[in-house]
């Protein structure tokens, strides 16, 4: 869907992207999560943790700054090598 809302926007000036983060610590990932797992997930992950807002708030502030113009239709993994 985001590659062709960029090819929607052509000539606006105006990116379309999509960032897809992987478990982050948060009420949502937790509501209903038991101990046994998150301990599944935080296992499976490279980095041996969760991530947190702010792993994923920089790419998030990145697309949306002007650095990123030649950045479109794409699908950006935040995930901590998370498969």
């Amino acid at each position: 869907m985001v590659k062709i809302l960029a090819k929607e926007l052509k000539g606006t000036g105006i990116t379309a992207n999509c960032v897809a983060p992987g478990p982050i610590a948060t009420d949502m990932f937790f509501n209903g999560a038991t101990e046994e797992k998150v301990k599944k997930v935080i296992d499976e992950c490279p980095h041996g943790r969760l991530g947190q807002s702010e792993d994923v708030a920089p790419v998030v502030g990145f697309l949306a700054g002007d650095a990123s113009e030649w950045v479109n239709g794409q699908i950006i993994r935040v995930n901590g090598g998370y498969i």
